[in-house]
């Protein structure tokens, strides 16, 4: 087995995402092939409607792909049991469903229940675990409030904090700063950089904030014309992909700024 083959977390081959209707298939993205390596921060960027959150839900397992195939830890996704596979990838997509009457602490804590006994019981590794991911949220001081109390982007980092209370080698994120006032997305993205680098986890996140993430990303998947291009953001830019990345001529990018631009 080679060091390449050890060291991929997330591989597709000949991958199509979309969604059934009256028998038919509605491809969104076709033919998509990616080898993610571990402790890599990848941003996954394209157009609204291009398919970003049918892509992360697809390689998540929470709906099937139209055709091809997803590995995990070199394991075909649908052979992973579902406890397991909880054990491998840890998500926050839009509009997951919780319980709103729950305490930050209880659902922080949700996420140590792949490992926990059939009673639930914390144990003092877990315990700890809760901890570190509330503190690394910024969300220690709102552990003993309702989930309901709290706003959208406080929420939004509670629910990261039950992802990283998981700990997984593989995070997929959808729009993780949404709702995130400058200050607390400078937070996120230093987060997620640290959880990839320093902790050798891969993160997989979709995202708008385009500009922010060029400097950070160590690759970055565009969704755009039905395909998906996996590359550094140097070569991306280089290659002219970002030029094209709007549909519209009046957003343009500058390569040597690593900035978007409208056309006057």
């Amino acid at each position: 087995m080679s060091e390449k083959e050890v060291h991929i977390i997330l591989s597709t081959t000949d991958l199509h995402i979309g969604y059934s209707s009256h028998k038919r298939d509605h491809i969104l993205v076709k033919d998509i092939r990616l080898e993610i390596p571990r402790g890599q921060l990848i941003g996954l960027i394209g157009i609204n409607g291009s398919g970003k959150s049918t892509l992360l839900r697809t390689l998540a397992g929470l709906q099937p792909p139209l055709s091809g195939t997803i590995t995990i830890s070199q394991t075909p996704i649908t052979a992973i049991q579902p406890q397991h596979l909880a054990q491998q990838l840890s998500v926050v997509l839009t509009g997951q469903g919780i319980s709103k009457n729950l305490t930050v602490s209880e659902l922080v804590a949700l996420g140590r229940q792949p490992y926990t006994n059939w009673l639930d019981t914390l144990s003092n590794n877990d315990i700890k675990i809760i901890s570190d991911a509330l503190h690394a949220t910024d969300t220690l001081v709102l552990k003993d409030r309702k989930c309901y109390e709290l706003s959208d982007g406080q929420l939004q980092r509670v629910l990261i904090a039950r992802a990283l209370a998981q700990d997984t080698p593989l995070i997929i994120l959808d729009e993780p700063m949404t709702h995130l006032d400058l200050h607390h997305k400078a937070s996120v993205l230093k987060l997620l950089t640290h959880i990839a680098h320093q902790k050798q986890k891969t993160v997989l996140f979709a995202t708008h904030d385009i500009e922010h993430v060029l400097p950070l990303c160590d690759q970055m998947i565009v969704l755009q014309n039905d395909s998906a291009i996996i590359d550094t953001p140097t070569s991306l830019a280089d290659k002219g992909v970002f030029n094209s990345l709007f549909p519209s001529e009046s957003v343009c990018f500058n390569k040597e700024t690593g900035r978007f631009f409208i056309k006057s």
